[in-house]
């Protein structure tokens, strides 16, 4: 099983760690363990942005890429960034291993 340590983009502080499993989203790991800033609105289907986290170029091996559909809907949100990523589109493909993400404050 891997795991998934949720830092606070801000302070760089460890919020918590959880597990995961394979084909899990980091969103839907996050609203069960109740991450805060993980509001995950419209429920997985990549229409509101506040799933919004920070993934450093090194873990997306860990997950499923980046497309042309969750770029545009990133380019809508405050605070994009080059290594933005909506969680509900970050599904694990990796049975084990630690993944890190940074979560921007509430909007």
């Amino acid at each position: 099983m891997a795991e998934i340590n949720f830092w606070d983009a801000e302070t760089d502080d460890l919020i918590l760690t959880a597990d995961i499993r394979r084909n899990d989203s980091v969103m839907e790991v996050a609203v069960r363990a109740g991450v805060e800033g993980i509001i995950a609105e419209c429920g997985g289907s990549m229409s509101c942005g506040t799933c919004h986290v920070y993934a450093a170029p090194e873990e997306s091996a860990l997950f499923e890429e980046k497309d042309s559909s969750e770029d545009e809907m990133l380019a809508e949100i405050e605070n994009c960034a080059a290594n933005s990523r909506l969680s509900c589109q970050m599904i694990l493909v990796q049975a084990e291993g630690t993944a890190n993400v940074r979560v921007p404050a509430a909007p």
